[in-house]
């Protein structure tokens, strides 16, 4: 096995001006539940697999007893009407481990892009800020000065110097090198707590990607999910203030 391999499950489709969203595991898991409600919402088609000697050394167990290797996965939608692109869709289970990784599987991703001849991509992000958000905002970032009017008509802020540290992983790995080769990009940043999965960061990096995408979706279980998630997180509050108020009550079990 090489350090990156792509395996094709299915015959390389023939896309009209194909545009690419990406979202991997990172900060509060937003590009990763944002793309994966786009791919169960479209019914998108898997048609290839990326394995990497830089992902964990691990396979996870199926419901029926089998196992998977972990891996990314690519996507393709149709579009339905005039004034829609087709769509490349990319989300997985891990992004690398090393720098070197991070880099070998950008250059592979871009690969296939280039293979379908995308000229434009979307990476999706998290940008955590330590604390609660009731409305969180989606931060951008893109390849070229000519996107920021129009990004920001999308609903994205741009705030000067942040992400203090730039965009780090994938989302920024794949803008950054596919600028060098001519593939034009932006990247949109949720703000999230950052230590709990994010679905309504999720949700409003959605709503700024759909429009510049010219996509209608429904949110409902990414609300149903976020409501899940703000019932775990309130659970955590009152134990921790119960600790905070009791400390002498609480017994450890080895």
């Amino acid at each position: 096995m090489n350090l990156v391999t792509i395996k094709y499950t299915a015959k390389i489709p023939k896309l009209n001006h194909p545009i690419l969203i990406e979202g991997l595991p990172g900060i509060g898991n937003v590009g990763k539940l944002a793309v994966e409600h786009l791919i169960e919402t479209l019914k998108a088609t898997k048609f290839a697999e990326l394995y990497s000697k830089d992902f964990p050394p691990q396979v996870f167990i199926n419901p029926d007893g089998t196992i998977k290797l972990v891996n990314n996965e690519f996507f393709y939608w149709r579009a339905k009407k005039k004034g829609q692109h087709d769509l490349v869709l990319l989300t997985g289970d891990y992004q690398g481990l090393s720098s070197q990784g991070q880099y070998e599987l950008a250059e592979s991703i871009l690969n296939v892009l280039q293979k379908l001849n995308v000229s434009h991509m979307f990476t999706l992000g998290g940008y955590g800020l330590g604390r609660e958000i009731k409305d969180p905002k989606v931060l951008f970032a893109t390849t070229d000065q000519r996107f920021v009017k129009e990004t920001k008509k999308y609903g994205a802020v741009f705030k000067k110097n942040e992400p203090g540290g730039g965009i780090i992983g994938a989302s920024g790995l794949l803008l950054g090198l596919g600028k060098l080769r001519g593939i034009a990009g932006t990247c949109f940043m949720g703000e999230t707590p950052g230590y709990l999965v994010d679905p309504k960061s999720a949700k409003a990096v959605l709503k700024v990607l759909t429009k510049a995408v010219n996509l209608k979706v429904d949110y409902s279980r990414l609300e149903e999910k976020a409501r899940e998630i703000e019932y775990i997180a309130q659970q955590l509050n009152e134990m921790e203030s119960m600790v905070k108020e009791k400390p002498e009550d609480i017994r450890y079990i080895g």
